[in-house]
């Protein structure tokens, strides 16, 4: 490797290592917080008795797990990913409803891309598909009063992770013309298999969904 190079891909591993520091330690200042119990947030409690310190801190939690999800995937070539950062951004929306489904979504998947790839010119498409489901399950949620069966559950992962599968297609198809790795079947070769692991997704982690949104649920105090 030339010198020039591996002194750029150093530097950019310790960008990485820097940025990923920092995002731990405001998690973990968010979590000291909660432990504290002292201050503003601690001044009001929301309409099920939690403090915001404590609503913040889950959300925090599972903006974290969404970031971590994200780096535990699997990759097939640069086209299909495998992958479970939807899941905690779902048990966000469904726990507490459309706007923090969002706010998870929102910094979770943008902490994800950045560690990942930087600011890239498509980084908006990429997080666009889970701040839309998180709006989506959330407002279901929020009608049915928190309290969904497991037939309910799977149907709304089933319908979150068909969007976000065919919104992410539209990612990378952007994606792809603009960073030069465009061919074909880049869409048509994959959207079958990427559909149907779509659907396998959506039953399993809705049948899975239901236990612990039930755990969370004596936490929280919603429904269940």
């Amino acid at each position: 490797m030339p010198a020039d190079e591996e002194h750029s891909s150093r530097c950019l591993i310790r960008i990485r290592c820097r940025i990923r520091d920092f995002f731990v330690a405001i998690v973990s200042l968010l979590l000291e917080m909660a432990n504290a119990g002292k201050g503003f947030f601690m001044s009001a409690s929301d309409k099920n008795g939690m403090t915001r310190t404590q609503h913040l801190t889950v959300d925090a939690i599972l903006a974290a797990m969404a970031v971590v999800l994200g780096f535990t995937s699997i990759r097939i070539g640069n086209i299909m990913k495998i992958s479970f950062e939807d899941f905690p951004i779902l048990i966000a929306a469904l726990i507490y409803g459309p706007v923090d489904g969002m706010i998870v979504a929102g910094i979770g998947i943008f902490l994800y891309q950045l560690l990942s790839y930087g600011i890239t010119a498509t980084m908006a498409l990429w997080i666009l598909p889970f701040v839309i489901v998180g709006f989506i399950a959330g407002i279901y949620a929020k009608r049915s009063g928190f309290n969904n069966n497991r037939t309910q559950l799977i149907v709304i992962f089933l319908i979150c992770e068909i969007l976000i599968c065919l919104l992410n297609t539209g990612a990378i198809y952007a994606d792809s013309k603009i960073y030069g790795y465009y061919y074909p079947t880049i869409i048509t070769g994959m959207i079958a298999i990427r559909m149907v692991t779509a659907v396998v997704k959506g039953i399993v982690l809705g049948m899975v969904s239901g236990p612990l949104l039930k755990a969370l649920s004596r936490v929280t105090g919603n429904g269940r």
